[in-house]
């Protein structure tokens, strides 16, 4: 799959900017603040319905302006598709394919997979368990709508249980047959989460180990490990047993909203043990690994985002990285840049074919085209 154009109207720091990409790699360089990270949020919000940093839809206007909107062209197994994004503040959220306007965000998901490599990633190793849930819900999602609606109606479930909890502690007053019934669609939407996260975990284990060797040259291992209460007692069981505690809490404290994937080595935690260089070696081949896993699920390559990925790694490290993802067997890639020469020398080493785009203050230019690399 590849994107063949963008458009963007008042998104970020951007005006009105029209791209093409006819190279399979494509460099954007220039300094920091300058907007390379906001082209591939506009790419990533093509494909996830939602920007990656976090900020509200209407933080994304430009500012001054009264709505944004996003357009691109998709290309996948010679099917040309178009996908429109607009957001007006006061107004229902735009976002169609071709002229089919969806009803639900996450009939989308998963269309137009992209995967994102970022400074953000070191969440998923200092923060807590949740960052890491999130992140492997959301890769699960992309390759698995069961989950993805599993997921929604878990979620759902869990925050009206927990508002009951609240209720009943200032009431003073439980019923018990309301929690009984949240807990019923809880235990049969967990089954089946618990179920899928841990087939996907096997499969996954291989594929992030076979990454992780390849930017280490096989210097040394990492493990990477599901971990869930479930493993220990049911759904219903761990409801009801902990149903004391919930209400003197008042949130449901057992589920597999607590599940955890633990990032390490054979030796102790990667938070505590991993050096940054490390640190970093982990994310990318747990996100080298996400490519591989929607490759086998879909049959085509998603888009690579790889924002500012040389900072914490060594030459070594980046010049395989590179290699890696202007293989053949790799998709459509977006690397930002803030060091130009850096990158062209790498470029050159390497013999990487790739379009350069020059950023610069919300305006980008071709600077040089892959033939004349």
């Amino acid at each position: 799959m590849r994107l063949n154009r963008l458009q963007l109207n008042n998104f970020k720091n951007y005006g009105d900017l029209e791209l093409k990409f006819p190279a399979q790699v494509n460099f954007l360089l220039g300094l920091n603040g300058s907007g390379k990270t906001n082209l591939l949020e506009a790419i990533y919000c093509l494909s996830a319905t939602k920007g990656f940093a976090g900020a509200s839809d209407t933080q994304n206007i430009k500012y001054g302006a009264d709505f944004f909107y996003l357009r691109g062209e998709f290309e996948n197994n010679t099917k040309i598709h178009e996908v429109f994004c607009q957001v007006q503040p006061g107004r229902k959220k735009i976002f169609r394919e071709d002229s089919r306007d969806y009803e639900k965000m996450s009939e989308h998901v998963g269309r137009y997979p992209v995967v994102l490599i970022s400074p953000l990633d070191v969440d998923l190793v200092k923060e807590s368990s949740d960052a890491r849930r999130r992140f492997f819900d959301q890769m699960i999602s992309q390759v698995d709508h069961v989950y993805l609606e599993a997921l929604l109606e878990y979620h759902h479930a869990l925050k009206q249980r927990n508002a009951l909890l609240k209720m009943f502690a200032e009431q003073n007053n439980i019923d018990y047959q309301m929690i009984d019934l949240y807990n019923q669609q809880l235990s049969r939407t967990g089954k089946i989460l618990h179920e899928k996260r841990k087939a996907f975990a096997s499969g996954f284990l291989p594929l992030f180990n076979k990454a992780y060797a390849l930017l280490v040259d096989e210097q040394e291992e990492a493990a990477l490990v599901y971990s869930s209460g479930l493993e220990s007692k049911s759904m219903e069981e761990g409801l009801k047993s902990s149903l004391k505690k919930d209400l003197v809490l008042q949130r449901t404290t057992f589920g597999i909203h607590r599940d955890d994937y633990m990032f390490g080595f054979a030796h102790g935690e990667l938070k505590r043990l991993g050096s940054q260089g490390q640190q970093k070696s982990f994310l990318v081949a747990v996100k080298l690994a996400q490519v591989e896993v929607i490759k086998e699920h879909l049959g085509f390559s998603p888009i690579l985002l790889l924002d500012d990925i040389f900072d914490k790694l060594d030459d070594t490290r980046i010049a395989r990285l590179l290699q890696i993802v202007s293989g053949a067997d790799y998709g459509q890639a977006f690397i930002t840049d803030a060091g130009p020469e850096r990158t062209l020398k790498m470029m050159a080493e390497l013999n990487i074919p790739g379009d350069i785009f020059e950023v610069e203050k919300g305006t980008i230019r071709v600077k040089q085209k892959a033939r004349e690399v």
